[in-house]
């Protein structure tokens, strides 16, 4: 029998190295023949390519904080510090009058750029660590969720969060809490104390999403004090999963910023990670005319997603399906570029890479040349491009030097 002190070891046993990554990924089964079926069926299989997963050092990190995370708060449970809370939250329900005996810093932000993959990587560490299972404690008998993930309201209504956690309780473990506190019709107040109750039975990792929600809302604040509060008086970590907007807000303060010591990402850089991913994308080809992937599509891959995962794949899934409408059957630069101006035009404005590959598949804006060609056979003879004498003609003429100098030399542009 089961006790909770040994709650601990209920968790599957803490993965690392190799064995980790081939557990978390996932790559869907692939069929050759499938590029000879008719459009219909091809266009449904296309929708595999937003299943595959290729753990990031990203992944790694993640999955790593959330497990200790977890097991330090189902660590507390059972514990004589965790009695004497619950007796605590008890009165406090009544009175409104919270203090925070088992509590601590047991918060941590995971902050990153909208499309890096932040939701599938804590999805799939999530899926890893708990087996997706519920965990029943026989001695008391109790039923503990491992993992919980709310999302932050749109309006940041403290009152709604806790509700939606009382709600998502009930849905897992067939319990009437959020029943039970409309028919009571509670306060925020009564509803801190509720949550902290539950929490501290049934909850070990609670997530809040779309935590940037709280930047534009003057209710964020308040949001933040009741997350604050809830820590306090229940013990349970709580990870807050946001994009980089939300780390302007948790600067305004120490109180905030040491709640939100955690992991932060920007997008990915060009390296062997994006690399690999974009020949395992590649390979689901769903179009008849299979080709091969070039050095030359990877970096123009990575110069029109910004190194965003989510983007690569909409961008080889939208080729190919604009392909296989337009019977032109083949994935290739130019059906990718047809899918970047009409499915991703409302994008272009965000997509500006830190550092962009001057290739032959490079995107350049249409522009007059009015170099004069009797100047430009003077340079090529005399001084072969010389770049003091192009800066001159860029101003003679008013040009554009940067895009002169692109015409003649491979440039880079690094944004400092």
């Amino acid at each position: 029998m089961n006790d909770i002190s040994n709650l601990i070891y209920e968790l599957p046993k803490m993965k690392a190295g190799e064995e980790l990554k081939s557990a978390l990924e996932y790559i869907p089964h692939y069929d050759e023949n499938i590029r000879m079926e008719n459009d219909a069926m091809r266009l449904m299989e296309l929708n595999e390519l937003y299943n595959i997963y290729l753990p990031s050092e990203m992944s790694l990190e993640i999955y790593s904080k959330l497990y200790l995370a977890m097991l330090r708060s189902l660590q507390k449970k059972g514990t004589k510090l965790a009695i004497q809370q619950k007796n605590e939250n008890f009165k406090a329900i009544q009175q409104s009058n919270y203090s925070g005996i088992i509590g601590g810093s047991d918060s941590f932000t995971i902050i990153g750029a909208s499309g890096i993959g932040k939701s599938s990587a804590i999805s799939r560490a999530i899926s890893l660590i708990t087996e997706n299972r519920i965990i029943e404690v026989q001695n008391p008998y109790v039923k503990i969720i491992p993992c919980l993930i709310s999302q932050c309201p749109f309006d940041c209504s403290a009152k709604g969060l806790l509700l939606e956690i009382l709600r998502k309780v009930d849905e897992l473990i067939g319990s009437k809490y959020y029943e039970n506190a409309l028919r009571a019709r509670a306060t925020t107040d009564m509803l801190i104390g509720n949550v902290s109750q539950v929490s501290l039975n049934h909850i070990g990792l609670l997530v809040v999403d779309e935590i940037q929600n709280i930047c534009n809302n003057k209710s964020g604040n308040s949001l933040v004090a009741v997350l604050t509060q809830l820590i306090n008086n229940s013990g349970i970590s709580i990870c807050m999963v946001g994009t980089p907007e939300s780390s302007s807000f948790f600067e305004q303060a120490m109180q905030l910023a040491r709640r939100s010591l955690g992991l932060h990402y920007s997008n990915m850089p060009y390296d062997n990670y994006f690399k690999e991913f974009c020949k395992t994308v590649f390979r689901f080809q769903y179009v008849k005319q299979r080709t091969e992937l070039t050095d030359a599509v990877i970096e123009w891959l990575y110069e029109h997603s910004n190194g965003i995962i989510s983007i690569v794949i909409s961008l080889v899934h939208d080729a190919q399906e604009i392909a296989i409408l337009n019977k032109k059957e083949i994935l290739n630069i130019d059906t990718l570029n047809e899918a970047y101006k009409k499915r991703l035009n409302m994008l272009h404005d965000y997509l500006n890479p830190s550092i962009v590959i001057n290739r032959q598949t490079s995107r350049h804006k249409k522009h007059k040349c009015l170099v004069e060609p009797c100047k430009i056979g003077i340079l090529e003879a005399d001084d072969k491009n010389s770049i003091v004498e192009l800066a001159k003609i860029a101003k003679r003429q008013e040009l554009d030097f940067l895009e002169l100098l692109k015409e003649r030399f491979s440039v880079t542009e690094v944004n400092v």
